[in-house]
């Protein structure tokens, strides 16, 4: 799903009117029917709403939602500003015929003795949409701040107010801090950073069939990874195949103390079905590993420390789970870099590694592969004040390095060399816990050694890694769910795509 910008939005709009053709005020009227339909189906304990309008068009959709509920039952009162700013064109229509109606209440922002709402009121805001270019100021900005004062349940029409739709304002602004964000047709990019994500809430994209064909002509460097698209990537098993048809993965790490993490890796390579698993590694995870990971075979790479990185030429391999960074292995590491030529994984202290010294980011092999969290990105290629800042950096060092970045976050983005990001939305909170790193590099490994190409290696593995998240979680909550219980998760999601590719045969 393209993720597009504010402006292209409204080109999108436009673009529905003109080709459909339909009336703006018809299109608002469709938009709102779709929001309303989710409220009365999702809160039907909630019978009570305060709905917050602005002036614009998002306030407009906010009347009309007020207008429809209010004729399925619900008890609605409706909050609007006392400014002699003039409403939009199509709220204004939306306004009048909201005050029509007898039994609904137009209030104004400024009556406080209005605010004190019970415990099963719904706040709905509707106050800004995508089209918001400055911070929250005036009437607006004490509003939010005493609304975000209130326990009750917030819902947001398409964006909480406040919020920008592609950028991070400065100087800490003040945002409605939504439960749930009803977002219209596609994800936002604010919807997927730390720093701006956290006012959404929960978010439902719902679809009020704005043009296909604009979706499909428009070009956006950002998604985000939705099922059709790891539908289109993932190849089902074949029945007449055989080991040698799903390639050979290598997992190389562990070190003394550490072997856990070349387990974990090497697991979930076996998992995710690669044809042969190898793991090299140091003497001392010998029988740790065989014993975890009986169907994978043992190369040794070392006594105590990795310090042997040979292995065969048709081999792919994912290097960095548990390798540490003693001064041996370093210097083996990158020796092997500098012979090496293949695409390949590199994750934790192989990172760690070529975090040293600049010059050994031209080592790295061209197509490859980092999966780097946002420490380790750090380390790598420097400081940046906030998330966005550190993605448009990983789109200058994906293309400069002609390699893949994997950017682990909560909402993990892949970043080709051609500087387009895909954002993955599956996975949760369960995952901040050592070891789900060392996972998703066993998942890549596999996918690369079964020749996905690196980009949809990327996607489907990233994809999956959440996907098993998300049923371990379901499982043994986000609390205690194992990173052992992500891979145990696996072959759910499999049988999941697997099912997926016969409905649509």
């Amino acid at each position: 799903m393209k993720v597009f910008t504010a402006a292209q939005i409204r080109s999108w709009d436009q673009f529905t009117i003109s080709q459909e053709p339909v009336s703006s005020i018809q299109l608002m009227e469709r938009a709102s029917m779709v929001l309303a339909h989710w409220i009365s189906e999702h809160c039907k304990n909630h019978k009570k709403l305060a709905v917050f309008c602005g002036k614009g068009n998002n306030g407009g959709d906010g009347l009309a939602v007020a207008r429809i509920l209010y004729l399925k039952g619900f008890d609605v009162d409706v909050f609007i500003s006392d400014s002699k700013i003039k409403f939009s064109e199509d709220a204004s229509v939306n306004l009048k015929r909201l005050r029509d109606l007898s039994g609904i209440s137009v209030r104004k922002f400024d009556q406080n003795e209005y605010y004190n709402f019970d415990d099963k009121t719904i706040i709905v805001d509707a106050l800004f949409g995508t089209g918001l270019s400055r911070p929250l100021e005036g009437e607006y900005k004490t509003l939010v701040e005493q609304l975000n004062t209130k326990k009750n349940i917030k819902i947001s029409i398409d964006i909480p107010s406040g919020l920008s739709a592609d950028e991070i304002f400065d100087n800490d602004p003040v945002i409605l801090k939504a439960d749930y964000t009803l977002t219209l047709q596609c994800w936002k990019r604010t919807f997927l950073h730390p720093e701006t994500g956290k006012y959404t809430g929960k978010v439902e994209v719902l679809d009020i069939d704005l043009s296909q064909i604009y979706a499909d002509t428009t070009d956006s460097e950002y998604s985000v990874i939705d099922d059709q698209q790891v539908g289109s990537i993932f190849i089902p098993r074949q029945e007449f195949s055989h080991k040698g048809s799903y390639g050979k993965a290598v997992i190389i790490g562990g070190s003394y103390g550490k072997i856990g993490a070349a387990v974990l890796a090497t697991q979930s390579a076996l998992r995710t079905g690669a044809g042969l698993t190898f793991t090299l590694a140091p003497e001392c995870g010998y029988e740790i590993l065989q014993i975890s990971c009986p169907e994978a075979m043992f190369i040794k790479g070392g006594e105590q420390i990795m310090t042997n990185f040979e292995f065969d030429k048709d081999f792919t391999c994912g290097i960095g789970p548990g390798l540490g960074t003693h001064p041996d292995t370093d210097k083996s590491f990158l020796n092997f870099l500098k012979n090496y030529s293949q695409p390949l994984i590199l994750d934790a202290d192989a990172l760690n590694i070529l975090s040293k010294d600049p010059k050994y980011l031209e080592l790295i092999p061209k197509k490859s592969i980092i999966t780097p969290h946002p420490k380790e990105f750090e380390r790598l290629f420097g400081s940046t004040d906030h998330s966005f800042k550190r993605l448009e950096l990983a789109r200058e060092k994906a293309k400069e390095l002609d390699i893949y970045i994997v950017l682990k976050d909560h909402h993990t983005q892949v970043i080709t060399p051609q500087r387009n990001v895909f954002y993955n939305i599956t996975g949760n909170a369960g995952l901040a816990k050592g070891g789900s790193g060392d996972i998703l590099t066993g998942i890549l490994t596999s996918l690369l050694a079964q020749k996905y190409s690196p980009e949809q290696a990327c996607i489907l593995g990233v994809w999956l890694h959440g996907r098993s998240a998300d049923i371990a979680s379901e499982k043994h909550s986000k609390e205690s769910m194992l990173p052992t219980d992500v891979i145990d998760a696996l072959g759910a999601v499999f049988e999941e795509l697997n099912r997926r590719v016969e409905k649509n045969l």
